[in-house]
């Protein structure tokens, strides 16, 4: 008897303190699949709202990565004449640009520099270097429909713009929206950019420009994406300005290596005179 006196209360003892055990540990059990829950629900809405500043940063460096050397033409049409250029293109960060001019005979040896906010064009057949002001970087480049802006990108979206995710009345499943809107201390004309994007991957589609009063200026199309190396990109772009009946200019790249050695030399004064 003595022995079942006390085993008794040691099992109750035993059993008690495992109910409350188990009861504990539904509770953890219970709670670790609600926290599980709402980390999926909180990563799916994260996953399923894109990141409009990811967007921005992917269409701003998509021709340039850390270096790019590129192999182009441009193609400028006009209801009077049509005349191709062919040039070579280096970049370097956001910040350096240098574009030589190879082909046609009189414009070759035309180059441009751009270093921060400061450009440079050379013209060879009179030997002089032109510094291009901040006031001429909306002007025509070569007499193309692209700006010197477009070409040497001295503006920055990420940094010019204030932008976010629209949905345009007609706006296509499978495409992204982001509108832009110049900064009121950036030197840019520009009343908004509409610019749209494939969703799965943020490659470009097209752009829309609108002056201040929301009138559409132009347009600037991305076709035929190809891959350079590890890199895909749109190899033409297209634009066609709205206010110019029967102008266009289409930009294509024929080869581009990117995020390869580029030598700081290029971007220089000195290199800009050089002939070829």
């Amino acid at each position: 008897m003595m022995k079942s006196n006390l085993f008794f209360p040691d099992f109750f003892s035993y059993f008690k303190a495992n109910k409350i055990h188990k009861v504990a540990l539904s509770l953890m059990v219970c709670f670790f699949f609600m926290f599980v829950t709402t980390v999926n629900l909180f990563a799916a809405n994260h996953t399923s709202a894109p990141d409009v500043e990811k967007i921005i940063k992917h269409i701003d460096q998509l021709y340039r990565s850390k270096t790019s050397h590129a192999d182009m033409e441009m193609h400028i049409v006009t209801p009077h004449y049509e005349r191709t250029l062919k040039m070579l293109i280096w970049t370097k960060g956001m910040d350096k640009t240098f574009i030589r001019i190879t082909a046609p005979k009189k414009e070759q040896g035309v180059a441009t520099l751009r270093i921060g906010n400061e450009m440079w064009n050379y013209l060879p057949k009179v030997n002089k270097t032109m510094k291009i002001s901040p006031s001429m970087m909306m002007g025509s480049w070569m007499g193309s429909d692209f700006t010197n802006d477009d070409l040497v990108k001295e503006s920055s979206m990420l940094d010019d713009y204030t932008y976010q995710l629209i949905t345009p009345e007609d706006a296509s499943a499978d495409l992204l929206y982001v509108q832009l809107i110049p900064k009121e201390d950036s030197a840019i004309v520009w009343g908004k950019i509409i610019a749209a994007v494939q969703s799965k991957d943020y490659i470009p589609v097209w752009q829309h420009f609108y002056d201040e009063k929301g009138k559409l200026m132009r347009i600037l199309n991305f076709k035929e994406v190809k891959k350079f190396g590890r890199k895909t990109v749109p190899s033409v772009m297209e634009m066609i300005p709205q206010n110019k009946e029967g102008h266009k200019t289409v930009v294509r790249w024929l080869t581009a290596t990117f995020d390869s050695n580029v030598d700081n030399k290029i971007f220089t004064r000195r290199n800009l005179q050089k002939r070829r």
